[in-house]
């Protein structure tokens, strides 16, 4: 990571972007105190965070999918420890509610041995609002879910933001998701911030679209600059090409991420 610079407001959801290798994973565990900065400053609510790490720590958490909790402990063991070790006022009453929350109440008397890697990262999840964080730092929180259930958990995510202005820092591989709940997205790349702004603002910013038309069936997809779309058109009119249907799609957040990766493996536009 090399001299980034950044915010995250109250009740705001900021991404993290990047390809592999780009400093996210280190980002987070510099906010988390887990790994070291070699200069520069970490602050949280206005406070300095290496010397105020263990009261500011009561105020955050943290969740991945890649996360390990003990194993031979129950689900609810696991949370009632979290609880003590956050000093959460009526931990059994916050418990009961999260698990219903998460749909995983039927589980609470299993080891987490016996769950599966779906409904852990569930507990994952359930552990990391115990404490009603201020900031949430969440490292691909949805990885290993259904999708009906990663629904559920990104309304989950936005209704807390929302009801709580609790704040978060979210990265993700699924850029559809980032675009859903993300208010801002910093995009890394080599460790440096490339750009930041709104999923929106970054999948504009390459003015390329997809289009996609069918021709007897079968389908073709070509990515054209938004100001040659009129040439294309004109073009198969004057080939008197004529096709089955035809869509325009705008630049994504994707569409954005792969041209960045293609340009750091140097396999731009030139």
């Amino acid at each position: 990571v090399d001299n980034i610079s950044f915010k995250i407001h109250e009740g705001e959801i900021v991404g993290l972007l990047g390809p592999n290798g780009a400093g996210k994973t280190t980002t987070i565990q510099m906010l988390l105190g887990t790994t070291s900065k070699t200069s520069g400053e970490i602050k949280y609510f206005g406070k300095e965070f290496e010397k105020h790490r263990s009261e500011i720590l009561q105020e955050v958490n943290y969740a991945s999918a890649y996360t390990r909790m003990p194993w031979n402990m129950t689900v609810w063991e696991n949370l009632m420890v979290y609880a003590m070790l956050y000093q959460v006022k009526e931990p059994k009453k916050r418990i009961e509610m999260l698990l219903q929350q998460f749909e995983m109440a039927k589980y609470a008397k299993q080891p987490i041995r016996e769950l599966s890697s779906g409904q852990t990262t569930r507990i994952i999840l359930t552990k990391a609002f115990i404490n009603f964080p201020k900031l949430l730092l969440l490292d691909e929180p949805t990885a290993s879910l259904d999708p009906e259930i990663a629904v559920s958990v990104r309304r989950f995510l936005v209704k807390q933001q929302q009801k709580y202005r609790v704040g978060m820092l979210f990265t993700s591989h699924n850029m559809a998701e980032v675009t859903e709940v993300c208010d801002r997205v910093i995009f890394l790349r080599k460790g440096k911030i490339l750009a930041e702004d709104t999923p929106e603002g970054l999948a504009k910013s390459i003015k390329v679209c997809t289009v996609r038309y069918k021709i007897d069936g079968k389908e073709t997809t070509v990515k054209i600059k938004e100001e040659e779309i009129a040439l294309f058109l004109k073009d198969l009119a004057k080939q008197e090409i004529k096709y089955d249907e035809i869509s325009i799609d705008k630049p994504t957040l994707e569409d954005y991420f792969l041209s960045q990766s293609k340009e750091e493996n140097g396999l731009g536009e030139s």
